[in-house]
């Protein structure tokens, strides 16, 4: 019966330390990802983004977006800025913005996020090619 006694309490244990110390992944394993790295010129052009985790491909939802910036800093020219507005994304891990792209040109979208569970801030940049 002591035995008995023993491998339940190891067990509990073990299922303690799971639950309370589950390894997070480190920051630095999340990245945002472009949907499509073009978009035509013009006024509410919506660009899409996953939050991917890199080691296992699986797409991060519910992260807190706070710093948004989108300007032409890849063609020199960063103050070349313009407005963001975030919307819904479609489905989970995925997150939308809709801006003015006035010119034709590598637009830089610069993206500074929340991972819940996680400490520290997914910072990404990534180019956004307008088009005629």
């Amino acid at each position: 019966m002591t035995t008995t006694k023993l491998a339940r309490a190891a067990l509990a244990a073990l299922i303690g330390a799971a639950l309370t110390g589950a390894a997070h992944a480190d920051i630095k394993t999340y990245e945002f990802q472009l949907a499509q790295p073009t978009v035509k010129t013009g006024a509410d052009r919506v660009v899409t983004v996953r939050l991917v985790d890199k080691s296992s491909g699986r797409a991060i939802p519910d992260a807190v977006i706070f710093a948004i910036r989108l300007d032409m800093a890849p063609d020199g020219m960063q103050e070349m800025a313009t407005k963001v507005t975030a919307m819904p994304g479609t489905e989970p891990g995925t997150y939308r913005f809709k801006a003015n792209f006035s010119m034709a040109g590598r637009w830089q979208l610069s993206l500074g996020a929340k991972v819940q569970g996680e400490t520290g801030t997914v910072e990404n940049k990534l180019v956004v090619t307008a088009e005629k």
